[in-house]
């Protein structure tokens, strides 16, 4: 099992180009499906932790769950227990792509972010 971990979605467009970001600098990586197979609690919360504590940017708030369960209106009022439940039951409501490491986590795809991200770490 590889050190990081990518959750994508196939018709991603983004999310291909992040894992094409990963072979193209030699990156090992286990990637799982979004929907499918959404991260755990644990990996929820990890990330969280990595992204400061802020619970919003784990959000897929572009996304038609999102919109559909009008989570823009009831996000104030979610606890983070709440929040993480449904993150956990469905997979389109996390920000993709979603990658674990073993010392940082980045959500979304911003090339410079990733680069500068790699390049403090050994894997």
């Amino acid at each position: 099992m590889s050190a990081v971990v990518i959750y994508t979605y196939s018709n991603c467009s983004t999310c291909r180009d992040a894992t094409k970001w990963l072979r193209a600098r030699g990156v090992a990586f286990e990637e799982r499906p979004i929907r499918e197979t959404p991260p755990s609690v644990s990996e929820l919360r990890k990330m969280l932790a990595f992204q400061g504590g802020e619970l919003k940017k784990l959000f897929n708030s572009s996304g038609q769950d999102y919109r559909d369960m009008q989570l823009k209106d009831k996000f104030p009022t979610l606890t983070e227990r709440e929040a993480l439940s449904l993150m956990t039951s469905r997979g389109n409501l996390v920000k993709r792509p979603f990658l674990l490491a073993p010392n940082f986590g980045l959500v979304g795809f911003k090339p410079d972010d990733w680069k500068q991200a790699f390049a403090k770490q050994t894997l």
